[in-house]
C-alpha cells in the first residue's frame, strides 16, 4: 500500500498529477455556480441577517427565564409596543434575546417589565441595551473600508513581490471567491452577520492570501525555467507547481481547521459561547473554501492570464512541436 509520502513524492516529480489547469473550464463552472448559489441562496430564506450592531435598535436579554418559548417574547413586545419589529433567539439554550427596532426610554421600560412578567423573572434579570443607527452605520462603513484597504494593499504588495499584476489579479479573484462563498454559506446556516463574524471573514482572507502566496511562489519558480529546457508548456509548469504544493496545502488546512472545529463544536455549540460561534464558523468554513479556491480558481486563472502572451505562446508551440517530432 502506497504511503502519503510516496504519493507526495509522485506529485512533486510529476509522476502523478491532478489536472488543475487542464480541466480549468470545469473548475471555473463549478466556482461560478458556487458563487451564484452563495449570493442567491441566503435570499431564498429571507436574506442576510445582520446583528443589532449593524442595524441599530434595542436589545433585551432575559436571563434564566421560566420558559424559552420565543413566541411568548414576540407576542409580549407586540402587545407592549404595537408595530415593533421583533427578532427573538435563544442564547446558550437557557436565555432569551429579544432584538427590536429603536425604542424610546419609556417604551424600553414598558417592554422590560412586560418581559419580566411573561417569563416570570425579576426586572433586574433583564438587561436592556440600545445601539443607535449612526453607530451601526459607522460599523458598516468601517468594515467596508477595512475590506477595501485589505484588497488594495494585497494587490499592490503581490504585484511588487511577484513583479506582475496578473498574479495579483488572479489572487484577488481567488480572495473574492473565498469571501462570497464563505459569507453565503455562513448566512445560509442561519447565523447573523455580526462584528465578530466580520473579523472572522477578514481573518480568513489573510489565511487565503498566505496559502495563495505559497502556491504562487512555487508557480513563479517553475515558470522562470526556460520551457525548451524543462520540456513543459506554461500551463503544465503551473499545474506541476500546484501539485507540488498540494500535500502542503491539505496538511496546512487540516492543521488550521482542527482547533477551529474544536472551538466551534465544543466551545460554542456545546458550551454556548455565542461570540465564539460567530467567529469560529466563519473561519472554519473559510479555511475549507480558501484551500479549494487557491487550487481550483486562483492558480488556473493565473495560467489563463499568461498563456496568450506572445513569448509564452511561442515557447509553448516549440515545446509541443518538439514532442510531435520525437
Amino acid at each position: 500500500m502506497r504511503s502519503m509520502t510516496d504519493f507526495g513524492n509522485d506529485l512533486y516529480t510529476g509522476k502523478a498529477s491532478f489536472p488543475f489547469v487542464g480541466r480549468r473550464r470545469t473548475w471555473f463552472i463549478v466556482a461560478i455556480v458556487l458563487v451564484v448559489l452563495s449570493a442567491i441562496a441566503p435570499f431564498l430564506r429571507g436574506g442576510f441577517e445582520f446583528s443589532v450592531e449593524f442595524t441599530g435598535g434595542s436589545q433585551f436579554l432575559v436571563s434564566s427565564p421560566s420558559s424559552t418559548d420565543q413566541a411568548l417574547a414576540t407576542d409580549t413586545v407586540e402587545e407592549s409596543v404595537p408595530g415593533t419589529t421583533t427578532r427573538v433567539t435563544t442564547v446558550n439554550d437557557r436565555d432569551i434575546r429579544v432584538q427590536t427596532s429603536q425604542l424610546g426610554a419609556e417604551q424600553t421600560q414598558t417592554v422590560t417589565e412586560a418581559l419580566a412578567s411573561a417569563y416570570d423573572v425579576a426586572p433586574e434579570e433583564i438587561t436592556a441595551s440600545f445601539i443607535g443607527p449612526s453607530w451601526g452605520q459607522d460599523v458598516t462603513r468601517q468594515s467596508l473600508w477595512g475590506l477595501a484597504i485589505f484588497l488594495g494593499l494585497t494587490f499592490l504588495i503581490l504585484a511588487i513581490y511577484f513583479r506582475t499584476w496578473k498574479m495579483s489579479a488572479a489572487a484577488i479573484v481567488g480572495l473574492l471567491d473565498v469571501l462570497i462563498v464563505t459569507v453565503g454559506i455562513y448566512a445560509l446556516c442561519g447565523f447573523e452577520i455580526s462584528p465578530a463574524a466580520v473579523i472572522g471573514f477578514l481573518t480568513i482572507l489573510a489565511y487565503s492570501l498566505y496559502d495563495t502566496t505559497v502556491v504562487f511562489d512555487k508557480i513563479r519558480e517553475n515558470t522562470m525555467e526556460d520551457a525548451d529546457v524543462s520540456g513543459r508548456t506554461f500551463g503544465e509548469s503551473v499545474n506541476l507547481a500546484v501539485n507540488q504544493t498540494l500535500v502542503r496545502s491539505i496538511n496546512t488546512s487540516v492543521v488550521a481547521a482542527l482547533p477551529v472545529a474544536a472551538i466551534l463544536f465544543i466551545g460554542s455549540l456545546w458550551l454556548g459561547a455565542e461570540t465564539l460561534s460567530d467567529i469560529s464558523l466563519s473561519i472554519f468554513v473559510g479555511i475549507i473554501v480558501a484551500t479549494y479556491s487557491t487550487l481550483f480558481v486562483a492558480a488556473p486563472i493565473y495560467s489563463l492570464f499568461r498563456e496568450n502572451e506572445p513569448a509564452i505562446r511561442q515557447a509553448d508551440e516549440r515545446v509541443l512541436a518538439a514532442r510531435g517530432a520525437a
